[in-house]
């Protein structure tokens, strides 16, 4: 039995409640929330992943909006990790039409594909941080979901914006690969299988 689902989530199912289409950060911030309140396991235990590069072009198979067997080209996306021990990470992707959750190998075949396979401007970079540290430091007022003109490209969650005693925004801090700023650890794509795929190093 996965974690979320011992909390309370039926296995495969995704909490609809906290799910904003393209809202990806605050729906891994909201499920985060959700494993503390619930205290079941340890939120150490947990990671926020945000996936990008510096071009902000990722390729990621197996979402909701692929069309057949193409990827998707997204400038950003995020995910929670569940590191299970000495067993497999599993891999919480809301947007994904793998199984929920996902183990951490097969989520990185299906959804990733070959790095040798990408082009170099294409190849995704990750920014791992805990799940702890994810609450305490993301905010956004959600500015990056609104055109020139002010309007929102769609509709916004229905909660109040995410914001902490520091910032009202700081999005962009998270999405970055530059090591200098933000939070956590930034991997390369081989790093980061070796980090926490089933034959950890």
């Amino acid at each position: 039995m996965d974690a979320l689902t011992a909390s309370g989530y039926k296995a495969g199912v995704r909490p609809q409640k906290v799910l904003t289409a393209s809202c990806f950060e605050e729906n891994v911030w909201k499920l985060c929330e959700y494993v503390q309140k619930k205290r079941q396991y340890p939120l150490e235990e947990w990671y926020a992943v945000f996936i990008s590069n510096d071009q902000k072009m990722v390729p990621i198979w197996r979402q909701r909006s692929c069309h057949g067997d193409q990827p998707v080209i997204w400038d950003y996306h995020v995910i929670l990790m569940h590191d299970c021990g000495g067993q497999q990470c599993e891999v919480y992707d809301l947007d994904t039409m793998l199984p929920f959750p996902c183990p951490f190998d097969i989520y990185v075949k299906e959804a990733f594909h070959s790095e040798d396979l990408i082009r170099p401007a294409f190849r995704r970079k990750m920014r791992v941080l805990r799940a702890d540290l994810y609450l305490k430091k993301f905010a956004s007022d959600r500015s990056h979901m609104k055109d020139a003109h002010g309007m929102w490209r769609m509709p916004p969650p229905s909660y109040p914006c995410i914001q902490t005693a520091e910032a009202k925004m700081n999005l962009n801090d998270f999405i970055s690969m530059n090591l200098a700023v933000g939070w956590g650890d930034v991997y390369t794509f081989t790093e980061f299988t070796q980090q926490f795929g089933s034959t950890k190093q």
